[in-house]
């Protein structure tokens, strides 16, 4: 039972980087806008929680710093897309490009500067350490399943709790779920359709820089190692926000899910079955593509990808 405990807990750690760029990039697709720069943000968010942490020992400002470096990125995506009209697609995958690009350029500067890979002060890592809630932790099974993670595991299901919230029970959130629908009738109703669509953008793609930070300053144990930080979680969660049908509540199971099999490898006695540990790790990267299968041959209207997705929006063609 221990083992399923420790496995499921696991599971979540490793899930909280996908909640938080999944939600993110549902606030944005739910705009009407395809953002692949999801894993620039990350990286992005990577380095400025990073370096604000090894600079300021603030886990807050880390957070912060995180959600504006990745929110200038998705500024930088929506005035070319909104404003400017450019490829969605095109505009995303260059924001990936830059956003590894320039987080790899400051890393290494940082890390010339400091004389070797930096590490954040052990306070600081201990302020991000699992929570111990007086009694709470302390029941058997369910206090380490559900009272002692870190305060950023927290902070992943209440952002994805609040956009739920925010996208289904809010005239704003309808507002813009008709603007993600039907960019014209919605301008048509009195709709701002650019302010919604920048708006979520940037709130959507600083969300998404929270979850590049959570993997620099926990899944790397608060330590700047340049190969692979971010490892490909950008590209996890675009697949995601399929499989959890654009909803943020159904994100929160979906990302843990997605984690488990991150953290099969560490869970399966190599006596067992003699399988390289190379497969465990490719699996996330298969569930990706069964789900993009999946999605693909099914027909849903209710959980379909918003119609205006993608697509640019011209007033003068309403």
């Amino acid at each position: 039972m221990t083992n399923v405990i420790n496995f499921i807990v696991a599971a979540v750690l490793s899930g909280t980087p996908l909640l938080f760029a999944t939600t993110g990039e549902i606030l944005t697709q739910r705009s009407g806008n395809l953002n692949l720069g999801v894993e620039g943000m990350m990286w992005l968010g990577a380095f400025a929680g990073f370096y604000t942490a090894y600079k300021t020992e603030n886990p807050v400002l880390a957070v912060l710093a995180a959600f504006g470096l990745a929110a200038f990125g998705a500024l930088i995506y929506a005035f070319l897309t909104v404003t400017m009209k450019a490829n969605q697609n095109v505009t995303g995958l260059t924001l990936t490009t830059f956003g590894i690009g320039l987080s790899l350029v400051m890393g290494y500067a940082m890390i010339d500067s400091a004389g070797g890979a930096p590490k954040v002060s052990s306070e600081l890592r201990a302020s991000l350490a699992p929570a111990d809630i007086p009694f709470l932790s302390d029941i058997p099974y369910v206090g380490k399943l559900l009272f002692q993670y870190n305060p950023l595991v927290y902070l992943g299901i209440a952002v994805a709790a609040l956009s739920a919230v925010y996208l289904y029970r809010t005239r704003t959130g309808l507002n813009v779920r008709a603007v993600g629908e039907n960019p014209s009738s919605a301008d048509a109703a009195g709709i701002n359709v650019t302010a919604a669509k920048y708006i979520n953008i940037l709130i959507g793609g600083g969300i998404c820089g929270i979850g590049g930070a959570y993997m620099s300053l926990v899944t790397a144990n608060g330590s700047w190692q340049p190969a692979g930080i971010v490892n490909g979680n950008g590209w996890i969660a675009v697949a995601l926000v399929i499989f959890v049908s654009w909803n943020p509540a159904k994100a929160i199971l979906g990302s843990f899910i997605f984690g488990a099999f991150n953290s099969l490898t560490n869970y399966i006695p190599a006596s067992v079955v003699e399988i390289p540990k190379a497969f465990y790790q490719m699996l996330p990267f298969v569930l990706t593509t069964v789900v993009l299968i999946i999605t693909s041959i099914r027909k849903s209207r209710e959980n379909s990808q918003p119609a205006g997705c993608g697509i640019n929006y011209f007033r003068e063609e309403r």
